[in-house]
């Protein structure tokens, strides 16, 4: 996928919304032994990167190190209107970083009000010394919006066949 058409992807107002209200991913990788894991991430849009955070010693760290390739999913479920979800593939980068990578902070910060993120922040810099930075550039991006009948290709084509139409899908 060419770096446009990334961006056009990420700027659809679905993409954004998604990626601007919620700070919950799905991570894809493949560990140490081969096999692949699936785990619940925070994240952050710094407008290039999805930025994840960690402790030093998380089993991601190593393994992503060794082998960069991911996948992402960050999915609104089923909203009025049908279910939408965004689609990344990438590459992760991995610095250990002094004290606390910020962008943990500003995600921390979209869910809490003012003082629940001031003790948040308090209690986490007491804790960590260093952390990872698990920083992944999109490779290929993708936007799903079934209400709207925004759906991968396969979808569309066996919903035309079958004649259904995007109300079909919201219902």
């Amino acid at each position: 996928m060419e770096r446009h058409d990334i961006d056009a992807e990420l700027s659809t107002s679905g993409a954004r919304e998604l990626l601007d209200s919620t700070s919950a991913a799905h991570l894809a990788y493949v560990g140490d032994d081969g096999t692949p894991r699936v785990i619940p991430v925070g994240f952050f849009w710094t407008g290039e990167e999805l930025v994840v955070s960690t402790a030093t010693t998380a089993p991601k760290v190593a393994a992503l190190s060794a082998r960069p390739e991911v996948a992402l999913a960050i999915d609104a479920g089923n909203t009025p209107g049908g279910a939408r979800s965004l689609s990344v593939r990438g590459r992760a980068t991995v610095e250990i970083i002094d004290g606390v990578v910020p962008e943990y902070l500003a995600a921390a910060r979209r869910t809490m009000d003012a003082d629940a993120a001031a003790q948040f922040e308090q209690n986490v810099r007491r804790m960590y010394d260093q952390m990872a930075r698990i920083a992944i550039t999109p490779t290929w991006v993708r936007f799903y919006d079934f209400g709207a009948g925004r759906m991968p290709r396969f979808l569309r084509e066996l919903a035309a066949q079958s004649q259904m139409t995007a109300d079909d899908w919201a219902d």
